[in-house]
């Protein structure tokens, strides 16, 4: 049997915490290990009752068909020792043993941050999270959230806008789709990027979930930004274990009448850092460059494309605005974006205007 399968055996025994299998993992190596260890031993380390769940642990209907759910979703279960495991998340007190991952975390993955905010958001607030995030991923940063309603799902959307990539962190089992008007975006994430989480297969979304879901969320992140949070919330329990896990906190300011944004407005005057542009967390964050400029230090430029290559941005500039702020003629900058756009660093758009690009 596949150590992946054995894991699921083990974490069918309800009783048995990420920390008491954290603790068997550490003495007997691997699940098989923990299985035929001598039932004296795992009796020392997780009291009678489970060491005699261990032994006894039969495959019913309900383990095969979770076997079956694995191979049908494509589903890899990551124990903290396995070299796919994101080894920044192991930097943190109370780290998972186990992760059940659908998609793939990456190295790329560690400069990550997350965005996270109430499920009854606003509009602006959802705006706020999306343009964001839109920006995160176009600097190569993961955008990390919840796919819950609301700050998430915009989050989530905002990265994927320009194929950037996101995870997002459940607080059910993997093979759920919570809630259930997310399984596109779900689908989404898993192609440009990972869904994980630490339950079991099959495990629904109790209350109980998420905040122990929350501080994986942080876990995996540079940073935390709060984008609208009323003042008892999961926004809040997130930021506690991004506290504890001395994580930079950055917060957006909000409407003072708006119950959306209380938490959030309290955040700042306790400290956490106000910002009102994306730019500002990447800069604090020492990711000096984006995506696209980064690709574009290490493709070999003349010195007209760098020049014009400045002087472009991510939002539409017309050729005429381009010439007239160079003092160049608008047919030498025609060839050279042109040029550029060869080398898959301009896109042109109706109207003869042009963007920074990036595919």
């Amino acid at each position: 049997m596949s150590e992946c399968l054995e894991f699921i055996d083990l974490v069918s025994i309800g009783r048995l915490t990420e920390n008491k299998l954290y603790s068997l993992l550490e003495n007997f190596k691997t699940p098989r290990g923990i299985r035929e260890a001598p039932k004296e031993h795992l009796t020392s380390i997780v009291g009678r009752d489970i060491a005699q769940e261990i032994i006894s642990l039969k495959k019913d209907d309900r383990i095969k068909k979770q076997y079956e759910v694995v191979e049908k979703l494509n589903i890899t279960i990551v124990p903290y020792y396995s070299p796919n495991y994101p080894n920044w998340l192991k930097q943190i007190e109370h780290f998972p043993p186990v992760l059940f991952v659908r998609g793939s975390v990456t190295l790329e993955d560690e400069i990550s941050i997350a965005v996270i905010g109430t499920r009854g958001a606003t509009v602006y607030g959802k705006g706020i999270a999306e343009n964001f995030a839109d920006e995160f991923a176009k600097a190569g940063v993961t955008v990390v959230s919840g796919m819950a309603r609301g700050i998430d799902s915009a989050a989530h959307r905002g990265a994927l806008k320009n194929n950037g990539r996101t995870i997002a962190v459940l607080g059910c089992g993997i093979d759920r789709c919570y809630p259930p008007e997310n399984r596109k975006l779900m689908n989404e994430i898993i192609q440009n990027g990972a869904v994980i989480s630490e339950f079991a297969i099959d495990t629904p979304p109790l209350a109980q979930n998420f905040p122990k879901r929350n501080r994986i969320i942080s876990g995996l992140s540079k940073a935390v930004v709060a984008i609208e949070a009323k003042e008892k919330s999961g926004v809040m329990n997130t930021i506690n274990w991004a506290l504890q896990q001395n994580k930079d906190v950055f917060a957006i300011p909000g409407n003072i009448y708006s119950k959306a944004s209380s938490g959030t407005n309290r955040l700042i005057k306790e400290g956490a850092i106000p910002v009102t542009s994306a730019s500002e967390i990447l800069e604090s964050l020492g990711v000096e460059y984006t995506k696209a400029e980064r690709t574009a230090k290490e493709i070999v430029l003349t010195e007209e494309e760098k020049i014009i290559w400045e002087a472009l941005s991510f939002e539409p500039t017309y050729v005429d605005i381009l010439s007239e702020k160079l003092n160049l003629p608008t047919s030498a900058i025609l060839n050279v974006l042109l040029g550029l756009e060869i080398k898959g660093l301009v896109k042109q758009l109706p109207g003869m205007m042009f963007v920074k690009y990036f595919e």
